[in-house]
């Protein structure tokens, strides 16, 4: 789900061009979400294998990252961990709009609803422990580092560009912020033309940069008091929030109140009954781990032919051409005298 901040929050919309050069961690279980839900059959099925394994997360990481380190930009996918205890609620919330979700699709497909049967079917995306180990292996043959983070991914990526390892986080939530990410692009993997769901038009989606200290300078909070915000609306770790508070009433209340303390008493009883305390911990001292080494090398070709086509039935044609343009890519970069830009 993450924190709905999208209405008050300044963004600014850029082209994939601007992010030439610039190093991104890539929230890896959002953006394999993102893949496993668009990159589907006409009625809804996953994309598989001959022995049914899911390929579609696979797709999506191979034909994706071509184009961005085609364009230069650098890399770097941080994997989830262990959730902290407070998001099991959230946790069992996704699992019933799954199998809810689930049975609307089947229904959808009994009526001959094939539209409404591919927009359930994006709702049941699972990703099972194989897909994440399949995911890790081909970043490993494109030479695209990846980090294993103790607990949330998004803190993890947040954590390096705090330390200056990355410009900036990519994902479609915004919890990064709350982590204390100095930038978050949004729409990294799903940039282009995308359909709209139930209508016959398309959109254009562009990256959208978030900076931090512009949030909390526009907005006149400090990162606490943004957490607060977030709180109030809803995060993973409450995803209920509180009844009736969208982002513009929880904006309200702590510009208000201060913090989260002073405003709970005025509302109903019973309203809020987690600690806020807790909640806001997680987001200013998550688990994080120093414990990684971001190392860029040229794809290994073959190998990636070797698993994606010998195992996964890819077009051999189609992946050679994606990997090609990335060792054309790093072969350009060290024409350009800039070898330590991916190695060093």
């Amino acid at each position: 789900m993450g924190v709905n901040l999208k209405d008050i929050v300044p963004k600014k919309v850029v082209d994939l061009e601007y992010l030439k050069g610039k190093t991104l961690a890539v929230d890896a279980y959002n953006a394999l979400y993102q893949f496993l839900a668009i990159i589907r059959q006409p009625t809804g099925e996953p994309l598989v294998d001959r022995c049914g394994r899911i390929t579609s997360h696979l797709s999506g990481l191979l034909y994706r990252n071509s184009n961005l380190v085609e364009l230069g930009i650098r890399l770097v996918y941080v994997f989830d961990g262990k959730p902290p205890s407070l998001k099991a609620a959230e946790i069992e919330r996704r699992r019933t709009v799954k199998e809810e979700a689930a049975i609307k699709y089947e229904e959808a497909l009994e009526r001959g609803d094939f539209e409404e049967a591919r927009i359930y079917a994006q709702m049941t995306s699972k990703l099972e422990d194989y897909m994440v180990e399949d995911a890790k292996r081909l970043l490993d043959l494109l030479g695209i580092p990846w980090v294993q983070a103790p607990s949330e991914g998004e803190a993890q990526a947040a954590y390096l560009a705090i330390k200056g390892d990355v410009w900036a986080t990519a994902s479609q939530d915004y919890d990064s912020l709350l982590f204390g990410t100095p930038r978050l692009v949004r729409n990294l993997t799903i940039t282009g033309k995308r359909k709209l769901p139930r209508k016959k038009a398309y959109i254009e989606v562009n990256p959208e940069i978030i900076e931090l200290e512009q949030v909390l300078g526009e907005l006149k909070l400090t990162r606490e008091q943004l957490i607060d915000v977030g709180i109030l609306i809803g995060t993973d770790f409450n995803p209920d929030g509180v009844k009736g508070v969208g982002p513009k009433t929880a904006l309200k209340l702590i510009r208000e109140g201060k913090c989260i303390e002073n405003v709970l008493p005025k509302l109903p009883a019973g309203s809020f009954p987690e600690e806020p305390a807790k909640i806001r911990e997680i987001f200013l001292k998550p688990d994080v781990t120093d414990e990684y080494r971001l190392e860029w090398k040229p794809p290994n070709v073959e190998g990636v032919v070797r698993f994606l086509c010998s195992e996964r039935d890819f077009s051999e044609d189609r992946v050679r051409k994606a990997v090609e343009k990335m060792v054309s890519a790093y072969t350009e970069t060290r024409a350009r005298g800039t070898l330590e830009t991916w190695f060093g």
